[in-house]
């Protein structure tokens, strides 16, 4: 066989290799520990009529906070936000809430905040919007 009929296959397999897709790794998916300990913080239970009173008192919170409101799906429990983030202005600070509904009245409101795309572990930023969230569901319930 020539070098000419070689090389137009070798240029075949080199861009068949060159498409091919890496594999995932297996613990894509897997939760670790770190993200329970988030989880953790990340969520709190409230003892409320229904879940419309905590969708209320989280978008409260959120445009109290300087958020815009996204989107909101009473259905789903949800509640999404946006704001520049202070003191450039260019920085965003991205925002989801969810509100599921737990035993005996009681709700379960989970936040997730992102700074710039990177989620936000800090436990005191969650600690402070919950504190907001419990003023604001407080005044809610008058």
């Amino acid at each position: 066989m020539s070098r000419c009929a070689l090389f137009p296959m070798s240029m075949v397999l080199a861009l068949a290799a060159a498409c091919a897709t890496p594999k995932p790794r297996v613990d894509l998916l897997s939760p670790s520990e770190a993200q329970t300990k988030l989880r953790a913080i990340q969520s709190r239970t409230f003892e409320l009529p229904d879940r419309l009173t905590a969708l209320r008192g989280v978008m409260a919170v959120l445009q109290d906070l300087g958020f815009v409101i996204e989107r909101a799906n009473e259905a789903l429990g949800l509640v999404t936000g946006a704001r520049f983030a202070e003191p450039n202005y260019f920085d965003v600070v991205a925002i989801t809430v969810t509100v599921r509904p737990q035993d005996d009245g009681k709700f379960l409101v989970r936040v997730n905040a992102i700074y710039n795309n990177k989620p936000i572990d800090t436990p005191e930023v969650y600690q402070n919007f919950f504190a907001a969230l419990e003023r604001s569901l407080f005044v809610e319930r008058g």
